[in-house]
């Protein structure tokens, strides 16, 4: 009869997976897993759950891709991304390029429940922020500014330029057209230390979904650059009728394919978590080799998986991982192929 109990157990909840309520994030960022798990056991709903945990990363600047202080433009300017999704209702609220306001994921998450839009970006986003109440402040800080004077010293490399002269791997600009455009090769850029994301999905005991980001986006960017975060499909997904993604990497790459959209629908196709993540990856992958990127993926019944592009940065992806049965976030891996 044990055996019996045990190998019914092991049917339902296979190894590394868990049922619902579960609550996974990008990277180890333990506070941000803590908080978003302790909002939804103590009567928050999915969204609170991914707003409060994404807002903590904000405040935290974890690992300095996330809030304000991090990531200069290449006008030493920091500005922010994210985006809040809820599978119930498929509203999205998002903002890019959002100046001088440090709480990027709530105001996306007014962008949802105030305004009938699902996107606003730069100057204007920041008006609609003040106009609801959140506060403008500079999101420069000592250690973003001498990021940016550390770049300029070095010519400005790197940077994300190409086709224009002055010659971008040599010189800073101002650019301007070159005569002849060539194709380039952007894999020297993938760096680990800049994940550009924290990426959150949770569902709850209903089987409620939601998912979120925020990022300050890639360090030396052209201003005005947006990635693959606040874009609905690409930076996260979530359908409470089959599961939610986050992704995170190269967004300039990533945002191409809409891996977190794709992810979803695949598992309303069928497929688990893991395999639903790998086909993900694997689409990218066949156009660029080289992508530095990673894809977390929850089914509705809670059990999930993650994958990653081998690279000689990331022979490994590290996320959280909370559920009911440990109460407390969990580090987990998988590795990258």
């Amino acid at each position: 009869m044990t055996l019996l109990l045990v190998s019914t157990f092991m049917l339902l909840f296979p190894l590394g997976e868990a049922a619902r309520p579960v609550v996974l994030n990008t990277w180890p960022f333990k506070n941000a897993a803590a908080v978003a798990w302790d909002t939804l056991q103590s009567g928050g709903s999915v969204l609170d759950a991914v707003e409060k945990g994404c807002a903590l990363c904000e405040v935290e600047q974890c690992d300095g891709s996330v809030g304000y202080g991090g990531s200069p433009d290449e006008t030493g300017e920091t500005t922010l991304d994210a985006m809040i999704m809820n599978g119930d209702t498929m509203e999205v609220g998002a903002v890019a390029n959002l100046r001088r306001i440090k709480n990027a994921i709530g105001v996306a998450r007014a962008v949802m429940e105030r305004t009938e839009q699902t996107m606003l970006v730069g100057e204007s986003a920041t008006v609609f922020a003040e106009n609801m109440g959140f506060i403008a402040e500079d999101l420069t800080t000592t250690k973003s500014m001498n990021i940016f004077s550390q770049w300029l010293k070095g010519n400005c490399q790197p940077n994300y330029r190409k086709n224009v002269v002055p010659d971008p791997s040599k010189s800073c600009g101002p650019y301007k057209p070159s005569a002849t455009l060539k194709q380039s090769n952007r894999t020297q850029h993938a760096n680990p230390n800049s994940h550009d994301t924290i990426g959150i999905i949770a569902l709850d005991q209903d089987g409620h979904a939601a998912a979120g980001t925020s990022t300050n986006g890639l360090t030396h960017k052209v201003p005005g650059r947006v990635g693959d975060s606040p874009i609905t499909g690409a930076g996260a997904y979530a359908d409470s009728s089959a599961g939610a993604a986050a992704a995170t990497g190269d967004g300039d790459v990533m945002m191409r394919f809409l891996p977190s959209y794709l992810a979803v629908e695949l598992m309303r196709a069928g497929a688990d978590p893991s395999t639903a993540c790998e086909t993900a990856i694997s689409r990218i992958k066949r156009h660029y080799p080289q992508f530095f990127g990673a894809i977390i993926c929850a089914n509705t019944t809670g059990h999930y998986g993650a994958a990653c592009n081998k690279v000689p940065t990331l022979s490994q992806f590290h996320y959280m991982v909370s559920t009911s049965e440990t109460d407390t976030p969990l580090l987990k891996s998988v590795d990258c192929f």
